[in-house]
């Protein structure tokens, strides 16, 4: 198993830089159930942020993008279930996928909730505000 920065997912996905691009086509396209490329809930989410603030990248574009990458059997994803409830969470809300993952990685911990300053995560990631 190999680890796969967001840099490297991203010049794969984008396929938008000429000498990057089709060395993260190889790579990824080489990654095999024996031997498969992992990703991290860090990765997953700066994957998030630079897909939708960089590329501007539609929230249906990103929820696919996190659905092919989690169905896909040559890519590991750290906590997948957990990824999996966050992005059901984005998906059908209108909290950012950050917060999801904040907040759903709390309730897998076993926190009774998880609190937030942030009155929009409160409102639509299920975190409960500290007034």
């Amino acid at each position: 198993m190999i680890g796969l920065d967001t840099n490297v997912l991203v010049r794969y996905i984008a396929q938008d830089d000429p000498k990057q691009s089709p060395k993260a086509t190889r790579l990824i396209e080489s990654l095999t159930v024996d031997a498969p490329g992992y990703v991290s809930v860090v990765s997953v989410v700066e994957l998030v942020w630079v897909l939708s603030g960089c590329y501007k990248s539609t929230k249906g574009e990103i929820c696919e993008v996190l659905e092919t990458m989690l169905r896909t059997k040559e890519i590991v994803v750290a906590h997948a279930d957990t990824v999996w409830k966050a992005l059901r969470l984005f998906k059908d809300g209108k909290a950012d996928f950050a917060d999801c993952m904040i907040e759903r990685s709390g309730n897998e911990a076993g926190c009774n909730y998880t609190t937030t300053f942030d009155r929009g995560a409160a409102k639509d990631s299920g975190m409960r505000l500290i007034e």
